[in-house]
């Protein structure tokens, strides 16, 4: 598999700026990889492809206010900071992105907030984007997070041409969210309504969650034709043992095992037994799925439309086939479904 196969032109009005007015009205293409059928639907319709016993797999992570924006000392240049992942809670040290990143030097002071309320001093230089900064600040932490939460602002992807608004911190965030630590959303769980998930519930749909938090490295492009060489950066995953306990039993029971979204995709595919069985897992993960690939856990899956030559259309082709899910992608542009995070969703049974 070449990154050239995985390439498309996506007109740029098919790039959702803004979610759907509810969660659940936005578009489900259906694509049965058995009939290599493609059906469109309301998401609502999801309803109907769940049974009493069936599993979704949901990814908890709760995004936090990752971007933010500072001026540099002396010189008062603009400079954003993009919060990648506290590395120490007490010495207030992060590693983030800085853009631009040719005008920060180690030793630069940064200035956040309209009084300059936060400073701070760039320590490191991790890559060529990457920094890690020392916060210079005194009170507790819970005055430190609240003070980065006051000063921080919803990170939507560049792709999303305007500014976030308040809306934001609350669409750009599942309804399940709940351990912290992802700089972007998982993007297939934005569908989900409480009432969605209630309704699944009454059903008999059991829901197992586990928790990736996503880095850039979701977004990082690909820029090796051969898809062997590409390397994926780590992100944080825990699985915990309850959840293993639900999808084995399901799978014991030839019932569906739901992913919503490459992220859940990824992490369970990062800790399989040699019996193709679940096990529970802290630590991180830098798999990278893309055809052929022989899945393990999750037979059925729900995904947003994603970028040419990403990653997530990898492992979606990997998943759904290669060339139906590129004949869907065809389908989809003709049909004007809405791509990318706040966009529709499909689901590959």
């Amino acid at each position: 598999m070449k990154l050239s196969m995985f390439k498309f032109n996506l007109p740029k009005e098919l790039i959702a700026e803004y979610p759907s007015k509810n969660r659940e009205d936005s578009r489900l293409m259906v694509v049965e990889r058995a009939s290599g059928k493609i059906l469109h639907k309301k998401f609502k319709d999801i309803m109907g492809y769940f049974d009493d016993g069936d599993v979704m797999v949901l990814n908890d992570t709760k995004v936090f206010p990752a971007r933010m924006y500072g001026n540099k000392e002396k010189t008062g240049a603009k400079i954003e900071v993009f919060l990648l992942r506290e590395l120490n809670a007490e010495s207030r040290l992060w590693d983030v992105l800085v853009d631009p990143a040719r005008k920060i030097r180690i030793g630069n002071k940064l200035y956040f907030g309209e009084d300059d309320s936060l400073v701070a001093e760039v320590i490191d230089n991790t890559t060529s984007r990457g920094r890690t900064l020392r916060f210079l600040f005194d009170g507790p932490y819970e005055d430190f997070r609240k003070t980065l939460y006051d000063l921080g602002e919803t990170p939507l992807p560049k792709y999303i041409r305007r500014a976030p608004e308040p809306s934001d911190i609350d669409r750009y965030q599942t309804v399940f969210a709940k351990n912290e630590g992802a700089v972007a959303a998982p993007t297939a769980g934005l569908h989900f309504s409480r009432e969605i998930l209630k309704r699944l519930e009454i059903k008999g749909v059991h829901f197992a969650p586990l928790t990736l938090h996503i880095g850039l490295g979701t977004f990082r492009t690909v820029e090796v034709e051969d898809l062997t060489k590409h390397k994926t950066e780590s992100e944080e995953v825990l699985i915990p043992k309850d959840t293993c306990r639900i999808i084995n039993g399901a799978k014991e029971k030839r019932k569906k095992v739901c992913a919503v979204g490459t992220t859940v995709m990824r992490a369970i595919e990062t800790s399989v037994s040699t019996d193709q069985k679940l096990n529970p897992y802290v630590g991180w993960t830098n798999k990278f799925i893309f055809p052929p690939y022989d899945f393990s856990i999750a037979n059925c899956m729900v995904t947003n439309f994603h970028m040419p030559e990403s990653t997530l259309l990898m492992m979606v082709s990997a998943f759904g086939g290669y060339d139906l899910i590129m004949k869907a992608y065809k389908e989809a542009i003709k049909e004007k479904y809405r791509f990318y995070s706040y966009g529709d969703a499909m689901l590959i049974l």
